[in-house]
């Protein structure tokens, strides 16, 4: 049987990994375009929060079939559809089909994702293979820095609708390589999928996240239906996970006091991170007038210096412990967002700048520690339910906290709407980009801004609450001392 071609597999599978790492801050960079072109400025956050939630409902299903029917199909399957909800993407014409498509993108990174570092885990030794995933993970480090640069210069040359085609060629080699020179005997170990668990998982997340992304429309008596799905489906989900043979979440993690504190860090900064990058392009272009790809690049001090902090972590577990280093990181990242809250409209544009790369040191401190000791405070044969586990804690704190600030923006919206009758909705879209601003009346413009401004705030302060939830959950954190 010929042999996989190591080499080019691997370059298929940084391919994908810049794919899907792009989509996140190329789209942010975008969406002010977007919501302009498409009106849809109310459920703009939808397009974030779909496509993280299909990534992270699936991912640990995709695993499990990979192991079950082999990685080779499972890898093509998802880069396949990944493609085809780019090209989808690109052809929308209104928001909610946007949405739609962007559904069919989550499908492919969830199975996308976890599938490419298990097939760098089977080529490579466990020598090599720290130095092949520690590369991996840069290019997701490259795609935030690209991002920004080439988003801007897609919505200035072309039109937004090629941030989502530029996938499809890069998908189509990636998918070439990968049926041409991998190959792979079929998997002898049958997993057995824990189905049941995976689909009342799914029922939860979808609930909740409607739910709260809903919350000030929808009447009492339909949240008190929504209320009860989600609490008939979290006991249906606790049923199923405790008789699984391999259940998808292990509920018996969770009876660690350290483990749950650390993993609701994650939850809760994974969301601030999430909104930080999401709402901040929205912030230059709205407010500053800054154009597309000046706005996109205020996120790329966060990513450069991301890196510094993940450096700096060994040192700061090493010499302060856990609690202490991330009770100084935290502290770090509330006092900048209170700095945020009270900074007026006429800011320069780098106080913004100084503040991404003060915050992306923070991010990068906090989001690799946790994973790492999630990983420590299990035993050795749980390691890899641990590392996923955190990863899904990760992404539904983005899920979750991107629904909620989606409700704050819009309440403070239409709260400041309704104290200024000249102004409507219509402008609102236009005033988040700066090319469309430019159709605006120029004696509405500074009260349009001023609108905007107070309902980013309000997101800040939902970030500000967020914080404080993970100073307290790293208080009961106790260290966990190692032999």
């Amino acid at each position: 049987m010929k042999k996989t071609n190591v080499l080019i597999i691997t370059l298929a599978v940084f391919m994908t990994t810049f794919m899907t790492a792009i989509e996140g801050t190329i789209v942010s960079t975008a969406m002010p375009t977007i919501v302009s072109s498409l009106d849809g400025l109310k459920i703009m956050n939808w397009v974030i929060s779909i496509f993280v939630f299909m990534t992270t409902v699936t991912t640990p299903l995709f695993g499990k079939l990979a192991d079950s029917i082999g990685r080779k199909p499972i890898f093509l399957f998802g880069i396949a559809l990944f493609v085809l909800g780019s090209a989808l993407c690109g052809q929308a014409h209104n928001m909610v089909q946007l949405i739609l498509f962007r559904v069919i993108q989550g499908l492919g990174s969830g199975a996308v994702q976890p599938v490419a570092m298990t097939i760098i885990a089977d080529m490579y030794d466990p020598e090599k293979r720290a130095k092949m995933l520690g590369l991996n993970s840069g290019f997701w480090l490259v795609a935030s820095i690209i991002a920004p640069l080439l988003g801007g210069f897609i919505i200035q040359r072309l039109s937004w609708h090629w941030v989502f085609y530029i996938n499809v060629p890069i998908g189509i080699i990636a998918l070439v390589l990968v049926l041409v020179f991998m190959n792979e005997s079929r998997a002898k170990k049958k997993a057995k999928l824990d189905v049941k668990g995976t689909f009342w998982l799914m029922v939860l997340l979808l609930t909740l996240m409607f739910a709260l992304q809903q919350l000030g429309t929808l009447s009492p008596l339909y949240l008190l239906g929504l209320a009860a799905v989600a609490v008939v489906s979290a006991l249906l989900f606790y049923r199923e996970e405790r008789k699984a043979e391999d259940p998808i979440m292990p509920l018996t993690m969770l009876k660690g006091r350290q483990f749950l504190a650390m993993n609701m860090t994650t939850l809760l900064i994974g969301g601030v991170v999430a909104g930080f990058e999401f709402y901040l392009p929205t912030w230059m272009q709205g407010i500053k007038g800054a154009n597309a790809t000046v706005a996109g690049f205020a996120v790329t001090p966060c990513s450069l210096m991301w890196v510094a902090g993940s450096f700096l972590v060994g040192r700061m577990l090493k010499r302060w412990g856990v609690r202490k280093s991330f009770c100084g990181t935290l502290m770090v990242i509330l006092a900048i967002d209170c700095v945020i809250l009270f900074l007026p409209i006429s800011t320069p544009i780098w106080v913004y700048y100084l503040i991404s790369a003060v915050n992306g040191i923070s991010f990068g401190v906090i989001i690799p520690a946790s994973q790492v000791q999630s990983q420590v405070l299990v035993e050795p044969s749980n390691v890899g339910v641990a590392t996923s586990f955190n990863t899904l804690m990760r992404f539904m704190g983005q899920t979750m906290m991107m629904s909620i600030y989606g409700i704050t923006f819009n309440t403070v919206v239409a709260g400041q709407l309704a104290k200024h009758p000249q102004l409507n909705q219509g402008m609102m879209n236009k005033i988040v980009s700066s090319a469309k601003a430019q159709e605006l009346a120029t004696n509405l413009v500074p009260q349009l801004r001023q609108v905007l401004f107070s309902a980013l705030r309000g997101v800040f302060v939902v970030s500000l609450v967020a914080i404080i939830l993970a100073l307290i959950f790293n208080n009961i954190y106790k260290e966990k001392k190692q032999a």
